[in-house]
């Protein structure tokens, strides 16, 4: 497995974030000069696992997952641009450009063989669309409660769009406790310590991430003939799993069957799928059943030669 040349890290330094016990961070500069901050652990063989976070979510929503997955393979996330430790992009977040930057963020590593592919909420479609235009660079697929194109209008794209904004108004003003609140609606599972929790916050619950998550979810409209054309397409036929949330949380009734019903249509078509539908969870599956995503991602590597 190829490893990337000194000359492509930025050196480290006081005012970088604390990963978490177990986590390593490390600042990548892409080819046009923009610094991604990407959290790495565990070694050894086999794929490395990569997992990408919702809008709005920085690598930390993954602190847990990924430490507990790196006691067996070597994992990676990273903050997309504009969260965290990561530089803002002056293009516009495009579905495009930002799987543009998770292919150059791994070909900068030098990560070049198969990886296998996590993605919550947004990164689905951030994974699909990479397993899509390199299928040979996908080993395995863990799809957790993804977004899906029929989800999502232009209604609920200016939906997301000011609630962002109205969570960044609070994170200046001193609200983390109600974006705590708000986002973790049906609490934390007690396998994660309040440590991590804590890191998650910092990262999510500031207005820096809430712009960067508004500038996403501006541009869902403009996505949507994309998410359509590689939900048709299908994924490469590697192991794939897809874990759907069975709370029907608020607002969520009429939508969370269908929604089901379209990734359970979706799995039917891909010739190594399977769905999963964790019952006592809602959107959030890695902060409410972590042990079930940790699972599934070993399953999934565990099927690889």
């Amino acid at each position: 497995m190829g490893r990337a040349p000194p000359a492509v890290l930025a050196p480290m330094t006081a005012a970088m974030l604390d990963p978490g016990i177990g986590l390593t961070e490390k600042i990548v500069v892409l080819p046009d000069g923009r610094n991604l901050r990407a959290i790495v652990a565990g070694e050894g063989p086999g794929p490395l696992v990569v997992f990408e976070a919702g809008m709005s979510a920085p690598a930390s929503s993954w602190v847990h997952t990924q430490r507990e997955v790196s006691a067996r393979y070597r994992t990676l996330s990273y903050d997309r641009a504009g969260y965290g430790g990561s530089d803002v992009d002056t293009h516009d977040r495009t579905l495009d450009r930002i799987v543009d930057d998770l292919t150059a963020l791994l070909d900068v590593l030098g990560e070049n063989d198969p990886v296998v592919l996590v993605g919550h909420s947004w990164g689905g479609p951030i994974i699909r669309v990479f397993a899509d235009r390199h299928p040979d660079r996908v080993a395995g697929m863990v799809f957790v409660d993804a977004t899906l194109a029929e989800v999502m209008s232009s209604r609920n794209a200016k939906v997301a769009a000011r609630f962002f904004a109205l969570l960044g108004v609070l994170a200046r003003f001193g609200g983390k406790g109600l974006i705590r609140r708000a986002t973790f609606r049906n609490g934390v599972s007690p396998e994660i310590t309040e440590a991590d929790v804590e890191i998650m916050i910092r990262d999510h619950a500031s207005a820096r991430a809430m712009r960067a998550g508004s500038r996403e979810a501006s541009q869902i409209v403009a996505a949507l003939p994309v998410m359509r054309r590689v939900q048709a397409a299908g994924t490469p036929d590697v192991p794939t799993v897809c874990l759907q949330a069975g709370l029907v949380e608020r607002g969520m009734t009429a939508w969370r069957p269908r929604f089901n019903q379209w990734a359970a249509d979706l799995m039917a078509a891909v010739p190594r799928g399977k769905m999963i539908v964790v019952e006592e969870a809602g959107h959030l599956i890695p902060q409410e059943t972590p042990a079930v995503v940790r699972e599934t991602v070993f399953g999934v590597v565990e099927q690889l030669p």
